[in-house]
């Protein structure tokens, strides 16, 4: 969904709980602003989890090395495809 689909459906769900006051007898916009509101903050909790759990950095500490290791592994046309990254500090010359 993304942040900005999240952001907007709690805006949405806000405007229809608090400042519209409608009477549609067969349904309650208070209701439907609430759910809206639920969704777009389970929405908002979602993308937070899958962008932070896209990369993670490991860190050696003895050379100061760094890796950076993927764990999501995209898939196209039936095929894996594997990608490794490796970063390191270039050697100091004397």
């Amino acid at each position: 969904m993304g942040f900005g689909g999240s952001i907007f459906l709690i805006a949405l769900g806000a405007i229809f709980a608090f400042a519209v006051e409608a009477d549609l007898g067969w349904l309650n916009l208070a209701v439907v602003g609430w759910v809206l509101m639920l969704a777009g903050v389970a929405g908002l909790l979602l993308t937070l989890h899958f962008w932070n759990s896209r990369r993670r950095a490991v860190v050696a500490p003895v050379r100061g090395e760094r890796v950076v290791a993927e764990q999501v592994v995209p898939v196209r046309d039936d095929r894996v495809v594997e990608e490794y990254r490796e970063v390191r500090q270039p050697r100091r010359t004397v």
